[in-house]
């Protein structure tokens, strides 16, 4: 018998000062059961990075390649923004930038991400629509200490630099910026 997902809940009152937004947010994350703490929590961070009314929540890991972690369709189904969290292929990343307005990835993981990146970065080069930002992973692990099967957060963002906290604690995240706006 297959393993089902496991249903976090969290609240999350947002204070985007960086781009004017301002939300509370219920959400519902299901974490497939392959799926790790930090992973799920960086999804979530993912959602606050581009928070919108109508930002949501892909399949997860149970889904195709064809899929984002996060998505936003504008009014016709066309999709205006596409994030992934870890660190998806170039062809995946390229499929993204053509299927999509805008496409964010949010990477982690440490020496694997230094090293995916590495590989990656030159075969993406040409993607105009692409933002690529890393966690450290002191960074990722304390997102993962956050997270609750009910959880309440604050997050703020300002500057780049992201304060979130709950009941379990607050962290400081300051993901490094590798591609896109005002990278290198």
């Amino acid at each position: 018998m297959a393993l089902k997902s496991t249903i976090f809940k969290a609240e999350l009152q947002l204070a985007d000062l960086d781009r004017s937004h301002f939300g509370d947010y219920t959400l519902t994350i299901a974490r497939h059961p392959s799926e790790t703490d930090e992973r799920m929590m960086v999804r979530l961070l993912a959602f606050a990075l581009n928070a919108s009314e109508t930002l949501t929540f892909g399949r997860g890991l149970s889904a195709t390649e064809d899929e984002a972690d996060l998505q936003e369709l504008d009014p016709t189904g066309s999709i205006e923004r596409w994030v992934d969290v870890g660190l998806p292929d170039e062809k995946a990343i390229r499929r993204a930038c053509n299927r999509s307005r805008h496409v964010m990835v949010l990477s982690y993981g440490g020496r694997s991400a230094d090293i995916w990146w590495q590989q990656t970065q030159g075969k993406v080069a040409g993607q105009k629509n692409l933002r690529v930002l890393s966690l450290s992973v002191e960074e990722g692990k304390a997102l993962a200490s956050l997270a609750e099967r009910g959880m309440r957060l604050q997050c703020t963002i300002q500057d780049g630099l992201i304060w979130l906290g709950g009941d379990q604690g607050h962290v400081e995240i300051s993901p490094k910026l590798l591609f896109g706006g005002d990278a290198p």
